[in-house]
């Protein structure tokens, strides 16, 4: 997906009264979800609901688990078997200046669950509340922990992004394994990291002692994005 693509799509989606919206750029996404209809009224609070003869997302489609209200695509997209790139666009609207990410993977052609955890989560933090353009790129997401997959076999990746209210966007992409050669290439276009999105540690600290002396346990969940490998195209 060109850049010139995304900023038609953007452009387009600031038509509606959706906020805080993600897209993944690579490998691409179930379909089109930046957009909002009905209201919540006619839903009767629920975020999805059946009203004169079709689907309302009062709060817009991409707030829906597990991948935001699209249902599983035929058209797959080919992805390498020992793991591979991820790059997401995560402030196609307001609401971005800080969130948590989480990338999970379910497995099968219509899978039952998305409870695979890919990566640990992190934060990132944006220029501010307001929408920006920037994307990151993870260039080599590994497959979750002790698992294996064949060549041909199906899941679905889901990209979690949680929002500083706590409500949280939900969007995937339809995979199938494959060799390394037979994938789409990764490139600065479609996989490149913003200047404008930083990265933020998360942990979590148990204090055992008050006073001067204290004992801390650390776990840290997110050390760098030397730890991701991930690289910086074009200096940024």
């Amino acid at each position: 997906m060109s850049r010139l693509l995304l900023l038609i799509l953007a452009i387009s989606g600031l038509t509606s009264l959706a906020q805080a919206h993600t897209v993944i750029v690579y490998p691409g996404y179930r379909g089109n979800n930046l957009h909002t209809n009905g209201t919540v009224a006619e839903a009767n609070g629920l975020g999805t609901a059946w009203y004169n003869d079709s689907y309302i997302y009062p709060y817009g489609m991409m707030w829906e688990y597990p991948c935001g209200g699209m249902p599983t695509s035929t058209n797959r997209t080919k992805w390498p078997v020992k793991g591979g790139a991820i790059s997401v666009q995560p402030g196609w609207f307001q609401g971005h200046e800080t969130a948590l990410i989480y990338i999970n993977l379910g497995l099968g052609s219509v899978p039952e669950n998305m409870s695979h955890v890919m990566l640990s989560p992190f934060q990132i933090i944006g220029p501010s509340d307001n929408p920006y353009p920037g994307t990151f790129c993870l260039p080599q997401v590994p497959l979750p922990a002790n698992m294996t997959v064949n060549v041909g076999d199906h899941a679905t990746i889901q990209v979690i992004e949680v929002a500083v209210h706590g409500a949280a966007l939900y969007n995937c992409v339809d995979i199938e394994f494959a060799e390394p050669k037979d994938v789409a290439e990764v490139t600065p276009e479609n996989c490149f990291n913003s200047s404008d999105i930083s990265f933020a540690e998360v942990f979590t600290t148990t204090s055992l002692s008050s006073g001067v002396e204290r004992t801390v346990s650390t776990s840290f969940l997110f050390l760098s994005l030397l730890s991701l490998g991930v690289v910086l195209y074009n200096g940024v």
